[in-house]
Formats: structure tokens, sequence, C-alpha cells
């Protein structure tokens, strides 16, 4: 008979948390135990589709019904479990990681890593002392095309890579309806001052687009690149977004020894113009990635242009479910996006943006997180 994992919530504040549950809900080693929200810094005005209060309420439909406990740390005392799936404020994702990891709790943390590398390093501290697993999952890591680029890239099919340009954006994730990359779709329909009083708007809580979407591109370029990030010059503006105090544009600059990443991300794109997504730049050609689809060009020039399939993700370890447990079951290596390590240093390139922002200065990615194994 298979082992049956228990499961546990902790924080609606991401509506990515549907997702997460609903892939593990499909694994057929899944036990469903008890959830608990974080504590919001603001009360929401509303119940719109992927707040917090919608999302707890969709997650209990998703999974029968689990015990519901007024705080996490009571639920992590009362209750035994193997894993733990977070979609906490991201300034709050430290404290849950702390909290689970004394209680030798595995967990699953969407991402972004942490608010900031401190917290990022708290998060990793407290897991290898409790010799537990801290997986950070990212939706792209489940698209095939980000994985073939990886793999053309590996295979020299653009030489060596000078620069990854990321561009992420949408109308904010409780703006007005619209399409999000990958096909998502949010359809909260919420006045500005709804939105201001979610975390999402609150710079404090680890709101704003720089968090959100840039730290695809830092991830992205950590990943294609491979190299030890050097520097970043990042930029930071609250444009159209008044009721918040968030930035809802955000744009960042990363030097890296043989490379560099041009990496933007929006809360105010109703429509991208061109084609949205990501391009690697190399010695002997490009290659271009639209969410939309499961083809990706590769240019080399002179109108050589090459549309290649991306081949599905093989299905035995096709989603953060699979991944996740077929990783504690066999203690074979996750995903390199998934890995907490891999993440720090991702995490260091998206914390010398967010330091540039606030001074204004060129600050330099810390090199420290190399070294830490």
């Amino acid at each position: 008979m298979q082992k049956k994992y228990r499961l546990g919530v902790i924080g609606f504040a991401h509506m990515h948390i549907n997702n997460l549950v609903e892939v593990f809900a499909s694994h057929p080693q899944v036990q469903w135990v008890a959830c608990a929200d974080t504590f919001p810094a603001c009360q929401e005005l509303a119940k719109a589709r992927n707040t917090r209060a919608w999302n707890m309420d969709h997650v209990q439909e998703l999974t029968g019904g689990m015990t519901v406990y007024s705080g996490y740390h009571e639920m992590l005392e009362r209750e035994q479990f193997d894993i733990v799936l977070t979609c906490a404020e991201n300034a709050q994702h430290g404290d849950v990681i702390e909290a689970c990891a004394a209680a030798g709790v595995h967990v699953c943390v969407e991402k972004p890593m942490a608010a900031s590398l401190s917290e990022a390093l708290r998060m990793v501290r407290a897991t290898q002392a409790a010799s537990t697993r801290l997986l950070i999952n990212w939706p792209t890591t489940w698209y095939a095309n980000t994985r073939k680029i990886k793999d053309l890239i590996d295979e020299g099919a653009i030489g060596r890579v000078l620069e990854v340009k990321f561009r992420g954006g949408h109308t904010g994730p409780l703006g007005p309806r619209n399409r999000h990359p990958g096909g998502e779709e949010e359809t909260a329909a919420m006045s500005g001052i709804e939105r201001g009083v979610t975390w999402w708007h609150q710079a404090a809580a680890g709101g704003g687009v720089m968090l959100d979407y840039c730290c695809y591109g830092a991830m992205y370029s950590q990943w294609y690149i491979g190299e030890q990030a050097v520097a970043a010059v990042g930029l930071k503006a609250n444009l159209d977004s008044p009721w918040g105090d968030a930035e809802d544009n955000a744009a960042m600059l990363v030097r890296f020894p043989s490379a560099m990443a041009l990496i933007e991300g929006s809360w105010t794109t109703l429509d991208h113009g061109v084609s949205a997504g990501l391009i690697v730049y190399g010695t002997t050609g490009a290659i271009a990635m639209d969410y939309e689809g499961d083809k990706i060009r590769l240019e080399r020039g002179h109108g050589d242009t090459t549309l290649i399939d991306c081949p599905p993700i093989p299905a035995e370890r096709n989603n953060i479910a699979k991944e996740f447990i077929y990783h504690l079951e066999t203690s074979k290596p996750v995903h390199p996006t998934l890995d907490m390590l891999f993440n720090l240093k991702a995490m260091a390139i998206l914390d010398a943006g967010a330091r540039s922002a606030a001074s204004g200065k060129q600050e330099l990615v810390n090199s420290e997180v190399w070294h830490i194994g």
C-alpha cells in the first residue's frame, strides 16, 4: 500500500493556492488535514474571486473540507503533517517556513521565495537545521517551452548566452478581467479602494510588481545564464495605482560576468502590443518564447527562423505534487528551478534590484549565497 501524505495549507493571500491545491488534490497519495490563514495587515473589503476569503472557500471545495484553525501555530502544534502548502503574503514566508521547520514539516511555498534575501536566508537556515525539505514552486516550471529553451542552450543552439530578456504584465492581480500569460484569467471586479487594502498593493506586506513579476526574470536569468550575478540596477514606480503604496511597474538590469538580463514587470498592461514572454540572445542566435502555444522560435539571422515543438513533460513528474512526493520517496533531486539553494541565488538577484530601486544606485548581488550548501 502506498504511503498517504498528510497535507495542510497555511495562507490564502495568493490566488495560486487554488492551482496548488487542485494539483495536489489530484494525487492519489494525498490526505487533507487542516488549514489556517495568516493574519492580514488590513481587513479586505471585498470577497471577489481570488481574494483571500474566496480562495479559502474554494480550497475547501477542492479538498472536500479541512479542519480550519484561527492560527497556524496552534494548527502545527495540534496536527501532524508531512507537507504544508503556503501562499501567504510574501513578507510572511519566513515566519511560516520557520514554524513549519520547527514542527518537522516539509513545505512548498509559491514564488517568489521571499520578500528579501535576509528572509530567504532565514528560511534556508531553518530548513537545514530541521532536515526538512523546502520547494519553491514556479508555475512556469511546468511549461514545456521553458525547459526546451534550457535544453537548446545546453546543446549550444545559440552559442554562449549574452542576454536574457523578460517582460511580464497584466492589469494587476485583482485588476479588471484579462487573460494572463499561460491562459490564466482573473475575473475580479473591484474598485481601487478595495484593491488597495489587499496585501498586493501594500509594500510592507511584500506587495508590488517587482516581487510578483520581476522574480520570474531573476529566476530565468539565473537558470539560463548559470553564472553568479554581479550587480543590479532597479526601478520602481506607482504609475496608476494611487490607492496603494506598492509599485505597479518595475524594471531591473542585471550584470553577470559574461552576460546581462533585462527584466520588466507591470500591473498596468491592457495589452503587450507585441508578443510578450521571454527572449534569450546568444552569440550565434536567439530563442523567443510566447506564453501561448507549445512552440518556440529559433532565430539565426537573415530570415533563418525555425519553429520548434516542445515535447510534453513526462507524465510521472509533470506537476509540483508528483515532483514533491517523488522527491520525498526517492531522495532524487527536484527540478533545478524548485530547489531551495537555486532559488536563494535567484533571490539574491531580485533583492539587489529591490535595494537599487530604494537607493537609486547600482547594488551588488550578494555572492555569499553561492557558498551555502
